[in-house]
């Protein structure tokens, strides 16, 4: 593949020779993977055999690991600052694939877009000018706050089909609405592409969903995800790649596509992808691409999955789901997982059996999952009519714009006046509200701890989520139903039969939405917030002082000494859901995604105790015998020189891919995780950290195993791809029991373990 590197400058959007160098492989290598498998391949399966490192790798789903060559690596500021701090120790003097840096994630929403942003450039100008100036330094692209989510940004500019990057954000598969594997990662896997190492990945399963029918009334592309979200569950798409097909998949409109791609991070899925098509074409002319367009369109028949994939598509995917669109009702999924589905009309039943309460605080619509202009304009089209029956906002209205380019264009047509005519306030272009970013101390009749329901465009509602409030139930919809909610102020309400009363006492039914996929004006780009390195960075100087409470320099991990792990105490044995929110939160702990040793405090803090007695994040220090917040308690270990195990259930480290939840264990000693299941990121990130990720075999011996117990694990001199790990357990009384334990490491993912990180590798070899 060509890559940028040193051959062509970063720019605002991927250059035409780049796509075309991918492309020109194309057919040979389709028809070379075709004679290998011996049957047609799946869309997903042509895209990356087109990015093998080398041809002659296994590629035996689920089970083989493969080393692929990605197009491009693209980070956001809150995961930019670990990633860029582990490459600095590196030793190159450039990356070696088009990189680029977004930032999104630290503006925090308060007021308003404006005065939000004005904020976050105050409060951090130190970390901003740190990702501004190792971007230049290592040859990096920039965009500056206020640019908007780095998912919608990379849809816009950088997605193309056929191609293939990664993220180190779990919405990264945003872009496979553009026909691109698209894979969120940890910054350790980032920072792997970055060096020009090889990614290395478990060779995907395939989950085919096959569309037929078409959307209509109040159904939205949003429904179809929703709906796929219950019936595979929250890691029902774990270890596989899920391909959209059929003549329903055709009929969506390319951001459509990507809105469904953007949460089947909530499935567990490596990434979600559909075939390259004419609303493909359409929107890449749109956004100013259509030489991408058009080199598209002389390979379009390697972009889709092979004609007997698509004829008898049951022989070929390992798990085969079916939707009639025609049939799909608009749906609303939480609280507190996206799993928990409905169709929106039994929420308000649902919420009375419950003890939810029904009065909804707050709406909000946006995010990088819904804020295309087909979305906006079909919430706007309810909220003019709406204005125009003199109907407004019961509830609080947030607007949360996907990119600059969006603001620009839907401000210049008129749909943010829509919004604000009933009330609402119009946010930066950032996640804002989707991660935790979200200051509601302002907001009156808000009380924190205090049961509440908001209603959400986005796509994740795990506990404390949108606004650090345990209490708040968060429910995610799409956009059009979130306004009409919205103006209800109250989930009991059915837009597709239900009807409003407006200050005059008439009765009002709302319309059926109207969209508009494409801006029949073009789109508008707004403010230029791309910033492109010099020609040379070896002059630039990237600052972080050594006595900075949000930066820090990294030292290296220790290797392994060669010796089975003995004696140790279990940290946490953590009940019930242990996603990376509850390992490592966002919110106001974001401000020290470039601190290792200060974003430690808030290590384990979500974790629900499976021992009673208890308060959430709250553990028995084993050297102590005091009861104390897991933080402290990893801190006394660590300073103790206690090495420790952590205990998940299942589905370990579900949601973000931050790998701060791997690395913050492992800087305080962390030893060993066992958990009845892992999430594919999570797993990968304690790998890449040193750290030894072990599954139960059973998975009842997860019940078996007290607060103070001791655990070692035995015959590590001996770890080898799929051979049991024996874990022996003593407890107090001095008697003890053994269970198995599986793994998921290859040959090359146990060097990372000897060497005590997978960096520590990268960093022998310059």
């Amino acid at each position: 593949m060509l890559t940028e590197g040193a051959q062509m400058p970063v720019a605002a959007k991927t250059p035409i020779e780049l796509i075309e160098s991918v492309y020109a492989n194309l057919a040979e290598n389709t028809a070379m993977g075709r004679e290998k498998l011996g049957r047609p391949l799946t869309l997903a399966e042509k895209i990356l055999i087109n990015h093998l490192a080398s041809t002659d790798q296994e590629l035996e789903r689920g089970v083989s690991y493969v080393d692929l060559r990605p197009d491009r690596v693209a980070m956001q500021d809150a995961t930019a600052q670990m990633a860029w701090l582990q490459f600095m120790t590196a030793g190159l003097t450039e990356v070696a694939v088009p990189t680029t840096t977004h930032c999104d994630h630290l503006i925090q929403a308060r007021d308003d877009g404006k005065t939000d942003l004005l904020t976050a450039n105050e409060n951090n100008e130190e970390v901003y000018d740190f990702l501004e100036s190792v971007c230049a330094k290592f040859g990096a692209g920039f965009w500056t706050p206020g640019s908007g989510i780095i998912h919608q940004v990379v849809l816009e500019q950088y997605a193309f089909p056929g191609g293939m990057m990664i993220g180190t954000d779990s919405h990264t598969p945003n872009a496979g609405g553009l026909g691109m594997v698209a894979v969120g990662v940890g910054g350790a896997d980032a920072v792997d592409v970055m060096t020009g190492f090889a990614w290395n990945v478990r060779w995907p399963k395939a989950i085919g969903v096959k569309l037929t029918g078409e959307l209509s009334g109040w159904s939205a592309p949003k429904d179809i995800i929703l709906k796929v979200a219950e019936i595979l569950t929250v890691d029902g798409g774990t270890g596989a790649i899920v391909e959209y097909f059929g003549s329903g998949a055709e009929s969506l409109s390319c951001t459509g596509k990507a809105t469904i791609c953007n949460m089947g991070a909530e499935i567990g899925a490596t990434t979600s992808l559909f075939g390259y098509d004419e609303a493909m074409g359409r929107y890449l002319k749109s956004t100013g691409r259509e030489n991408v367009s058009d080199a598209a369109d002389q390979v379009a028949e390697h972009l889709r999955a092979d004609q007997g994939v698509l004829e008898d598509p049951g022989a070929f995917y390992d798990e085969l789901i079916e939707i009639d669109l025609s049939t799909l009702g608009p749906h609303i999924n939480g609280p507190h997982t996206p799993d928990l589905a409905r169709e929106v009309g039994a929420l308000g039943d649902e919420a009375i059996e419950n003890g939810w309460p029904t009065r909804i605080s707050a709406a909000l619509i946006g995010s990088c999952t819904n804020s295309s202009y087909e979305d906006i304009t079909r919430a706007a089209s309810i909220a003019r009519e709406a204005a125009s029956h003199g109907l407004t906002a019961k509830s609080k209205l947030l607007v949360t714009p996907g990119s600059e380019q969006i603001r620009a264009t839907i401000e210049r047509d008129g749909l943010l006046a829509d919004f604000e005519a009933l009330g609402a306030t119009v946010l930066a272009n950032a996640c804002g509200p989707c991660i935790g970013q979200w200051d509601r101390s302002a907001e009156s009749g808000h009380t924190p701890g205090k049961a509440n329901v908001i209603v959400t465009s986005y796509n994740r509602n795990f506990p404390k989520r949108n606004d650090g409030d345990a209490a708040t139930l968060a429910f995610v919809t799409s956009p059009e139903t979130v306004i009409a909610l919205a103006l209800a102020g109250d989930v009991n309400f059915d837009p597709l039969r239900d009807t409003l009363t407006n200050d005059l006492g008439e009765e009002v039914a709302l319309s059926v939405p109207v969209g508009i996929e494409l801006p029949p004006q073009g789109f508008d780009p707004g403010r230029d917030t791309f910033v492109g390195p010099p020609a040379d960075g070896s002059s630039v100087e990237v600052k972080v002082s050594p006595t900075s409470d949000r930066l820090q320099l990294l030292e290296p991990f220790a290797p392994w000494d060669g010796s089975d792990y003995e004696d140790l105490p279990v940290l946490v044995k953590a009940r019930g859901k242990f996603t990376t929110d509850h390992i490592s939160m966002a919110g106001p702990w974001l401000k020290y995604r470039g601190h290792l040793e200060n974003i430690s405090g808030n290590l384990y803090l979500g974790a629900v105790n499976a021992y009673d007695g208890y308060e959430v994040g709250y553990g028995k220090n084993q050297l102590t015998g005091e009861t104390e917040a897991f933080p402290e308690i990893a801190r006394s270990y660590h300073e103790a020189g206690q090495g420790w195990v952590v205990i998940g259930d299942e589905n370990m480290g579900e949601g973000s891919s931050r790998e701060h939840a791997a690395m913050e264990p492992r800087f305080r000693g962390g030893l060993v995780a066992i958990a009845r299941s892992f999430a594919r990121i999570h797993e990968t990130n304690l790998k890449k950290q040193g750290m030894l990720p072990l599954t139960f075999a059973d998975p009842a011996d997860y019940e078996q195993i007290g607060q103070d117990d001791r655990i070692a694990v035995r015959s590590l001199s001996n770890l080898a791809p799929g051979k049991e790990v024996e874990v022996e357990v003593t407890q107090p009384n001095g008697s003890s029991w053994s269970f198995a334990t599986n793994h998921s490491f290859s040959e090359e993912q146990i060097e990372w373990f000897r060497a005590g990180s997978a960096l520590n590798i990268i960093r022998a070899s310059f």
